[in-house]
């Protein structure tokens, strides 16, 4: 429980096979993202605008290693 009342829904990519992946639960201002291996562990919280300027910078190559 997420101290709102209902389990958040945690999904993953549909292209993660090697385990090491993040689960991503929508909330309503907020995305929450967790460790798969570690489902018990930390949740980090993101506001809905600052994830997907994250998102963004990722598909744009931002974090890319030179």
């Amino acid at each position: 429980m997420d101290g709102r009342g209902s389990a958040p829904a945690w999904r993953k990519s549909t292209r993660s096979s090697s385990g090491a992946c993040v689960e991503v639960a929508p909330r309503r201002d907020t995305i929450l993202v967790r460790d798969s291996k570690d489902p018990e562990g930390a949740i980090l919280t993101f506001d809905r605008q600052v994830f997907a300027a994250f998102i963004d910078g990722v598909t744009r190559g931002e974090f890319d290693l030179r």
